[in-house]
């Protein structure tokens, strides 16, 4: 099982970028994907998180209202839409999915609960 990260890079604060997460060797109809990221000197934390079976989207405080989580069933991929980005959103943002199908609400917040990972992709966001 493999996800792929891919789209970031280097953009202003206030601009936009858009994140796209494909997975190959499993179809994840049934699981919650999700992104995270870390920033150096900080732990990894959840910025949001999208279950197919209804399509129900969750967000970290710190991004809602900016980011936009979807994914594409067809393609089994996912993307996380970044707007207004801030100098705080600057970090490695991973791709995750997690097949345990118990899991409710905060509990998407928590890495320890996603099964897979991509590699990451960097995001800077300059002042």
């Amino acid at each position: 099982v493999q996800l792929q990260a891919s789209g970031g890079g280097l953009v202003q604060a206030g601009g936009s970028l858009r994140l796209s997460c494909a997975a190959s060797g499993r179809t994840f109809s049934r699981d919650t994907m999700g992104w995270f990221r870390q920033a150096p000197g900080k732990e990894r934390e959840f910025v949001a998180a999208i279950s197919w079976s209804g399509g129900t989207t969750y967000y970290a405080d710190s991004v809602k209202g900016r980011f936009t989580i979807s994914g594409d069933n067809a393609k089994n991929a996912v993307y996380l839409q970044m707007n207004s980005l801030k100098r705080e959103d600057t970090a490695v943002y991973y791709c995750a999915a997690t097949t345990n199908i118990f899991l409710r609400g905060k509990d998407y917040y928590s890495p320890g609960n996603y099964d897979y990972w991509g590699q990451g992709t960097q995001v800077t966001v300059s002042s």
